[in-house]
């Protein structure tokens, strides 16, 4: 019996296991396991493949090939002897042995990552990477600031910045950090200002208004083209004004959508209507005559954003000097340290 079992490896186990009985298959399968026990990190592949949805993002996220990603994934169904996700030429997902595979392994998982962050405060230097998830405009005028000057001080320490204005989750989706308004904010989670408070600004070309006149009130605007935004959601972006006691939340007409400040800067600048949008993003504009604010009186200040991470593990070493980078940071109101294509620096601005 034991001379048969020697025998059973590489693909003659494999068609064995495809093929016997139930028990015999059981009892293969045992062996098939011990002689080739899985390696414990292509758990953290599998559980990385389920969370980004494919093989190609994930290997994307662990800087890695997804054909090394599908060997290790391989060689784990087949030290198991049993297939833990369905793949077809558009999704991937867990199949039942998978998921309940999964719901065992994230405990663990999360419990091996805080061990290493553990490990890692002995270090003197921070290390590793930290992944950070927030709409755009909080990447260009904070956290790119932010990431440039802790890069300088910390070298040894990683920093992914990921432009997304849909509300995640951010532990499933693998990031040590988030940027949100408030509201948007998960009650298990802690969070810290970020910035200055905010404001939108209402801009447009002065051949524009030139051509079209300008809006003296925000009902004047339905006899414009206003340049609309549209969520990943599908949802077009309200226009809110607040004069004194007076509110106002303007659903826009216009004859072109767009989905980032950038692009709508470009179209106002070209002269293709009214645009909505920070006013970090318009100032240098303005500042060089190259767009006019209409309505200043009507736009109300915003809270800041927040800066956001889980309350359940230990932040690591790296992620608790970046907040401390945070705390100590001096923001003023003129920072403007990203800039759309074309912009004029201040230094231009100031010589026109």
């Amino acid at each position: 019996m034991a001379i048969r079992v020697r025998r059973l490896t590489g693909l003659s186990m494999t068609r064995r296991l495809r093929s016997d009985k139930p028990c015999k298959r059981a009892q293969l399968d045992k062996v098939s396991f011990a002689m080739n026990p899985p390696r414990l990190d292509s758990f953290d592949v599998f559980a990385s493949i389920v969370r980004c949805g494919g093989f190609r993002a994930a290997a994307l996220e662990r800087g890695v090939s997804s054909s090394a990603l599908s060997q290790t994934i391989n060689a784990l169904e087949e030290a198991l002897g049993i297939r833990l996700l369905n793949r077809t030429t558009r999704s991937v997902s867990p199949t039942e042995a998978g998921q309940r595979l999964l719901d065992r392994l994230s405990p663990a998982l999360s419990d091996i990552q805080l061990a290493i962050a553990e490990i890692d405060e002995l270090r003197e230097n921070p290390s590793g990477t930290l992944r950070i998830n927030a709409p755009a405009p909080a990447v260009d005028h904070l956290l790119c600031p932010l990431a440039f000057d802790f890069m300088e001080a910390y070298p040894a320490v990683k920093i992914e910045l990921v432009s997304d204005a849909a509300v995640i989750d951010i532990v499933e989706q693998g990031f040590d950090a988030g940027v949100r308004f408030g509201k948007q904010l998960a009650k298990d989670m802690i969070a810290a200002p970020l910035g200055l408070p905010l404001r939108y600004a209402i801009v447009a070309s002065p051949n524009y208004l030139t051509r079209h006149g300008w809006p003296m009130t925000p009902h004047d605007l339905v006899h414009h083209d206003c340049i609309r935004r549209r969520f990943p959601g599908g949802t077009l972006v309200s226009w809110k004004f607040r004069n004194g006691r007076d509110e106002l939340d303007i659903n826009p007409e216009g004859r072109l959508t767009l989905s980032s400040a950038h692009n709508e800067l470009q179209a106002a600048l070209a002269g293709r209507g009214i645009a909505h949008v920070f006013e970090e993003y318009a100032r240098p504009f303005i500042n060089a005559g190259r767009l006019v604010e209409v309505l200043p009186d009507w736009s109300p200040i915003l809270p800041s954003w927040f800066l956001y991470y889980p309350n359940r593990r230990l932040p690591s070493a790296a992620m608790r000097a970046f907040l401390d980078h945070v705390k100590s940071y001096k923001w003023h109101a003129s920072t403007h340290p990203i800039h759309p294509a074309g912009a004029p620096s201040s230094k231009d601005a100031g010589s026109q």
